[in-house]
């Protein structure tokens, strides 16, 4: 399995509220949030890593640098200023494109470790002609949540920004976790998505659907951002709950 790590935002609402560290070097138990991560992965059998950070943050650029340096798994390291999540997602399935599955995850998901190697077991394991598995949560964290529509066996109808208010029986709902298990597929997809003028990731998600993509969710039970000061503690005792 090849994993992914979107790094490349700027953090500044954690830098507005005092926080010193650059997001992605934000530790948690003492530990950056990205160098975790990486661990996680590669605790996960991870084969290969791709990691995009931007030009501005110098600091996180030399920190991967030097994870690369140690690492027992193949790191590359993607250094480019994005306009959005979406276009960062773009640059690291560029890299993962032909070489089979690939989990990519925003720096700042912060998820149970034993959940998440039931995840990845679950999309290793997944059903054949199943295009991708995405991370769900019952936990709504998120200031602008994205909600995920499902049937009874978690196939992945909708994608939305408000919940349904009538759902068809038997239905589910979830939000995003922001955890996204997918394939050569979806970068086709995603190359569309570009040249269409789409610039949100959410909206890219919708247009998986709409291409006929054959989507599970995958519920990881709770799963918090690091969006604020506070956060970093709240993710912390979640951690050690």
């Amino acid at each position: 399995m090849n994993f992914g790590i979107i790094a490349a935002g700027e953090g500044s609402r954690l830098a507005q509220e005092g926080v010193s560290y650059p997001k992605p070097l934000v530790p948690l138990n003492g530990e950056p949030m990205i160098a975790r991560l990486v661990r996680i992965f590669t605790e996960c059998g991870a084969d290969r890593i791709a990691i995009i950070v931007n030009e501005q943050m110098t600091e996180v650029q030399r920190f991967v640098e030097e994870l690369q340096d140690r690492s027992a798994v193949k790191i590359d390291l993607v250094i480019k200023t994005t306009p959005s999540s979406m276009h960062s997602f773009y640059e690291l399935g560029r890299l993962l494109k032909g070489h089979g599955r690939f989990i990519v995850t925003t720096v700042d998901t912060i998820f149970r470790e034993d959940d998440f190697r039931r995840y990845v077991s679950a999309y290793e394991n997944v059903a054949p002609g199943v295009d991708g598995m995405m991370a769900v949560t019952s936990f709504v964290d998120d200031e602008k949540p994205l909600y995920v529509e499902t049937d009874a066996e978690m196939k992945i109808k909708a994608f939305r920004d408000k919940p349904e208010e009538n759902p068809a029986p038997g239905d589910k709902e979830f939000v995003s976790g922001g955890i996204y298990g997918l394939g050569d597929k979806a970068v086709d997809v995603l190359d569309v998505c570009l040249k269409e003028g789409v610039s949100r990731m959410r909206n890219y998600q919708r247009a998986l659907v709409a291409s006929g993509l054959a989507l599970q969710a995958h519920d990881m039970g709770k799963i918090l951002d690091v969006d604020h000061a506070d956060d970093i503690r709240k993710a912390e005792e979640f951690m050690n709950d």
